[in-house]
């Protein structure tokens, strides 16, 4: 019986990722014999079920090709065997195995219609009743940032359930060719079955774009308020139009809410006035007066691009509190790659970019970290000078002060950029 140790707990499946797992070394028995390179599987059924361990050894001796059932004990640290004699398994994968680390790890994913996604960052796998299965393709960031050795403190910023972010199901994934050997290296997924909800609105954004417009609003009538609203935003005017003229306008105010003044703005001048007309009685009216004096007013005081929503700390602050407390300190922020520093009055004393909080030592506080000498712009500033600003300075935000240095709000580049094109 097989026995899975060093994992995590799933739903009654014992769960690990292949990235743990590639180069751990491999006894049989008690005899170091070499590391694991690749694990083989076969793809006849919905689930992939591991068929072989896939063992490296030194000093110019053969591979070894293990069947599961000879794998007794697997762990990050240690992979044992029983294998008698060593001999009769110095064999090379067949033709038709895919190899996960060969084939699958580093890949693009593509969807349905060769459109690139992501990059295959790592592969989760699940044991169930002493079967070994591929469950999931991940293409976190939180998996690449693993990768390189940085998953402690991706763990301290976002916990230890960002491993299940961003993985799509391997029932989901087309079938690789039976000829691995000409296997050009590309996932390929049946997007109108994936698990949507999961991935970033710009990767879903495109693939919205790509599909026809029933398969469009039934996959985007899925998707939650925040995450249909984000994808909102990225998708391209002509397709924002069609989504919006298809589902109802309660809907539509609901997630014309849920976004920035600037953001309503940027889709809603794209719709004939009729329709923004019955979409603007419908939002808050607090939101409903900044869209409109967007609309009508778009060159005037540029504190009106601004949102509210972003994270000012005291400059006593510790850079352990920021990363133990992020996950709360950014809920519902719509910038959150900046810290600005600031005393009781609000005013501006410095921002620290969320890396340099990384690269800082736990005990800094932000006042000794941060960068005093903040590139500001004032309410009057108007688009076309917040733009040049934006493409000066390359930032992703910034900050709006009035002449006593308190800060007001903050100017994201998305707001300004998108709406240059039609504004400006």
């Amino acid at each position: 019986m097989n026995t899975i140790i060093d994992t995590e707990q799933e739903k009654g499946a014992e769960v690990f990722f292949l990235s743990d797992l590639i180069g751990t070394k491999v006894f049989n028995g008690n005899q170091k014999i070499g590391k694991l390179r690749d694990i083989a599987i076969v793809e006849k059924e919905k689930i992939p079920r591991v068929t072989h361990f896939i063992v490296h050894r030194p000093f110019g001796s053969k591979a070894l090709l293990v069947p599961w059932e000879r794998v007794m004990v697997v762990s990050t640290e240690r992979i044992t065997v029983e294998l008698q004699p060593l001999s009769i398994y110095e064999e090379e994968p067949s033709e038709g195995q895919v190899l996960l680390n060969t084939h699958v790890l580093d890949k693009k994913v593509l969807d349905m219609d060769d459109n690139e996604i992501d990059m295959v960052y790592d592969i989760k796998l699940a044991l169930r009743n002493g079967v070994l299965y591929v469950t999931d393709v991940d293409f976190s960031r939180y998996a690449l940032l693993k990768r390189f050795g940085l998953a402690p403190i991706v763990k301290f910023l976002f916990g230890a359930n960002s491993l299940k972010k961003e993985t799509v199901s391997w029932s989901y994934v087309q079938p690789l060719p039976e000829n691995t050997g000409a296997f050009k290296g590309n996932v390929k997924l049946n997007v109108l079955k994936e698990k949507l909800t999961d991935m970033h609105p710009v990767d879903l954004a495109d693939i919205l774009e790509e599909l026809n417009p029933e398969q469009r609003l039934a996959i985007f009538n899925e998707l939650e308020t925040e995450h249909a609203s984000d994808t909102l935003e990225e998708i391209e005017p002509r397709v924002q139009r069609e989504l919006i003229f298809s589902i109802r306008k309660e809907r539509a105010a609901e997630l014309i809410n849920d976004m920035t003044p600037a953001q309503a703005a940027d889709i809603l001048a794209i719709l004939p006035a009729a329709e923004t007309d019955e979409i603007m009685k419908l939002i808050d009216k607090e939101n409903a007066l900044k869209v409109e004096f967007l609309l009508e007013k778009h060159d005037e005081e540029l504190v009106h691009f601004a949102t509210s929503h972003f994270i000012k700390l005291p400059p006593r602050t510790q850079v352990s509190q920021v990363l133990l407390q992020y996950r709360e300190i950014a809920r519902d922020k719509d910038v959150i790659m900046y810290l600005y520093v600031v005393d009781e009055q609000d005013t501006l004393l410095g921002v620290v970019d969320l890396k340099e909080a990384l690269q800082a030592s736990i005990e800094d506080k932000l006042g000794a970290i941060m960068t005093t000498n903040v590139i500001s712009l004032k309410p009057e500033n108007t688009l076309i000078e917040a733009a040049e600003m934006f493409s000066r300075y390359s930032f992703r935000a910034i900050p709006v002060t009035n002449d006593n240095d308190v800060i007001l709000g903050v100017v994201l580049y998305r707001d300004v950029m998108n709406l240059k094109h039609r504004f400006v």
